[in-house]
């Protein structure tokens, strides 16, 4: 008598860092979109903001001739729209899923805790970089500015303004008990980075101790790389060429290098997962 045994193995999807950064981000835009209040900051707040912007740089220009309104428009839209959408909506995102446990059942899964966060971000993050694009083709076309002196340089500067604001969300949301005060909790970062970044008021035009301490600011640094790649300046000097951008970024690059390790550390060690008792 002989006995067969048959055995069958189900092989599914492998799970991976980018199918589990992919799931997290499915299922937080869906409740992103399911979220009148956070679809309206995140795409109609940022676009108010914007037009008042124009009115704010038309009068600094009659004040100052030969400030560049043009450039100072678009690099203010860019950088009010990452502040909003990123840091705002990302932490009243944290909260809002600590507060609903979800955040501690994922942590009970395969996903790491960095996966956790940056999972989180995915659709801001998405959706920001989505609305810069619109804003810098059709800022570009409707005020007919030149293409950027150094792609790459803005590419690293959003790549930096981006990781600060995601590590400034997370600090954030670890002082902030409910999604409602998120207004509150985050109101210091968004007005240090309107009036202190450059954005509303130009550091060329601010005196030249408070524009010091101004470029020392956490986002000032990437916010000014973003400019200096896409414009050949950052207010302050002008580069020359490809080559002479690096050279001017080069502070840039290492000050906002130190915050955005500051923040990640802050993050990391700050972070809540579950609400206080």
């Amino acid at each position: 008598m002989t006995t067969t045994t048959a055995t069958s193995s189900g092989t599914g999807p492998q799970s991976t860092v980018a199918r589990r950064l992919l799931a997290l981000g499915r299922a937080e835009g869906t409740l992103l979109l399911r979220n009148r209040t956070a679809l309206f900051t995140a795409l109609l707040l940022p676009l108010l903001l914007v037009a008042g912007l124009k009115n704010v740089l038309d009068q600094q220009a009659a004040d100052h001739p030969g400030l560049d309104v043009d450039s100072l428009l678009v690099n203010g839209s860019l950088g009010m729209v990452l502040a909003f959408v990123v840091y705002y909506n990302l932490t009243a995102a944290y909260v809002a899923r600590r507060g609903e446990l979800v955040l501690k059942r994922l942590r009970t899964g395969e996903a790491r805790d960095i996966e956790i966060l940056a999972g989180t971000a995915v659709p801001s993050v998405g959706l920001a970089l989505l609305m810069c694009t619109v804003i810098g083709v059709v800022g570009a076309s409707a005020l007919h500015l030149t293409a950027p002196v150094n792609p790459l340089l803005m590419a690293a500067g959003l790549v930096l303004t981006v990781g600060t604001l995601m590590a400034l969300a997370a600090l954030s949301s670890a002082f902030t008990r409910t999604v409602e005060s998120a207004g509150i909790t985050t109101m210091p970062v968004l007005l240090l980075t309107q009036f202190g970044s450059g954005l509303f008021v130009p550091l060329e035009v601010m005196p030249d101790r408070v524009a010091d301490v101004c470029r020392l600011l956490p986002t000032t640094p990437a916010f000014q790389l973003i400019r200096l790649g896409w414009f050949g300046t950052d207010g302050s000097a002008a580069a020359t060429g490809f080559a002479g951008t690096w050279a001017t970024a080069a502070p840039h690059l290492v000050t906002g290098s130190v915050w955005l390790a500051l923040a990640a550390w802050g993050a990391l060690r700050y972070f809540r997962w579950e609400p206080r008792r």
